[in-house]
């Protein structure tokens, strides 16, 4: 069995950041998004993996390489434009041949991995297999049609009249049918290859589609909260560690973890929180599901529920909350308003100006 990832697409949901970076390099408790669903391809015992790469594709191999840190071999497919998902199954058939895959949606993140789900796909074999979750906005997802008794009778991709809340989680299963059900299918009214019409396609030839309902915790990171909400759920499994250096004046609260080379003085850290290698924190209070990565300086600041990105620093700022700051940003406070009115005034006026 192997694996295929998806690695490609713009990110429009989470610009400016991914004008500069990969969406599925986005950090996580400062690990990327990316790595958590590889981490859980390995551990089903999946070895071949054929990563699906657009735009970023330079970024993506310089932070995967060929998959030895995971235990895994890597092969780059590259995609000329992102035409849906059942596009990029298309120009990976020659790479997963006749074989089982799984695709996993590499900006996608699921608790508990997905090694059980892979072994019961192995012994069984249905056609296909589908995750299903239940959301609040339907209409943002390719959503499932279940009869009375729980089968899959219909599928959707992001429709305004959503037919039920069970949305598609990012993780599929198949059999080298899909290769088939593919080629059967016409462009959608967005112009890509929808995988949800290939699987209709296989449910209308009355092939064997099952579908599982995760009640565990997913996420689409495609957006800014999902992905500080993701940061939350992850830093709340934390162990705490001190590996860096951390002085008499300064406090850690909960769980925290202090990466190797990183200076603490002054401060006062309440977990969950994690701060990354050769980070400096002087002076500064950081709050609960926060993550701040390597090579950063936060100085004389607040800053909770938020993640900062490699080499970027915050300094004098008074309080910052709910925020994801990219690579080598810096904030700091503005310039002081002079206190002074500027005035225009015609003959014969009168004006009252508070002091």
């Amino acid at each position: 069995m192997k694996a295929l990832v998806l690695a490609g697409g713009a990110g429009t949901r989470l610009r400016p950041i991914t004008h500069t970076s990969a969406k599925q390099l986005l950090p996580v408790a400062n690990k990327p998004v990316l790595f958590y669903g590889l981490e859980a391809i390995a551990e089903a015992d999946i070895i071949e993996v054929g990563i699906i790469v657009g735009d970023t594709a330079e970024e993506i191999r310089e932070a995967v390489g060929d998959g030895a840190q995971f235990g895994l071999k890597v092969t780059y497919i590259p995609q000329e434009a992102p035409l849906g998902l059942a596009h990029a199954v298309s120009i990976a058939e020659e790479y997963l041949g006749g074989d089982d895959f799984v695709m996993y949606l590499g900006d996608n993140f699921v608790v508990g991995g997905i090694r059980d789900l892979v072994d019961a796909f192995r012994a069984e074999r249905p056609t296909a297999q589908i995750l299903l979750t239940r959301v609040d906005t339907p209409s943002a997802f390719g959503v499932a049609e279940l009869d009375e008794s729980g089968q899959v009778v219909g599928l959707e991709e992001k429709p305004v009249q959503p037919k039920s809340d069970m949305a598609l989680v990012g993780i599929y299963l198949f059999t080298p049918a899909i290769h088939e059900a593919v080629r059967s299918i016409e462009p959608s009214w967005r112009g890509e290859l929808e995988i949800t019409d290939a699987i209709q396609w296989l449910i209308d030839q009355d092939r064997n589609v099952r579908s599982t309902a995760i009640s565990g915790y997913w996420k689409d990171t495609g957006n800014a909260d999902a992905i500080l909400e993701v940061n939350r759920s992850v830093l709340d499994t934390l162990e705490p560690s001190v590996h860096g250096r951390v002085d008499d004046r300064s406090e850690l609260i909960g769980r925290v973890v202090i990466e190797v080379g990183a200076e603490v003085s002054g401060s006062r850290i309440v977990g969950p929180a994690v701060i990354g290698e050769d980070t400096v924190i002087r002076d500064a209070y950081i709050g609960p599901y926060t993550s701040v990565s390597a090579n950063c300086r936060i100085e004389q600041s607040e800053i909770e529920y938020s993640i900062v990105m490699r080499g970027s620093s915050v300094r004098g700022v008074r309080r910052v909350e709910a925020s994801l700051i990219g690579r080598d940003v810096e904030v700091t406070p503005a310039p002081p308003i002079p206190a002074a009115h500027r005035l225009v005034l015609g003959d014969h006026s009168k004006v009252q100006i508070s002091s």
